[in-house]
C-alpha cells in the first residue's frame, strides 16, 4: 500500500484542547480512526505522524484534509480541495 497523496479525512478543522507540555502525533496519511491523530495506519504507506508539541493549554485547529501548507495545524485549504 503505498500513496502519493494522502486520504482527505475531514474537509474540515478538527478542534483539539491541548495541555501545555504534551507531544500529539498528527495524522500525516489520513486514514487513522482516531483523528485528527495517528493509531498506526500509516504502515506501509510511505507517510509517517508528525509531532506537535504544545506550547501553552488552550484550543488549536488541526488539519483534517492533510493537506495544509502548515500540517499540522489547518490554514484553510480544506476550502479547496
Amino acid at each position: 500500500m503505498s500513496a502519493t497523496s494522502p486520504v482527505i479525512a475531514q474537509r474540515a478543522p478538527y478542534q483539539v484542547k491541548l495541555e501545555a507540555g504534551k507531544s500529539y502525533w498528527w495524522c500525516a496519511c489520513g486514514r487513522s480512526k482516531s483523528q485528527p491523530f495517528c493509531d498506526g495506519s500509516h504502515k506501509g504507506s510511505g507517510f509517517t505522524p508528525m509531532e506537535y508539541k504544545a506550547t501553552a493549554d488552550g484550543d488549536a485547529w488541526f488539519c483534517g484534509c492533510k493537506h495544509s501548507a502548515h500540517k499540522p495545524m489547518c490554514d484553510g485549504t480544506h476550502k479547496t480541495v
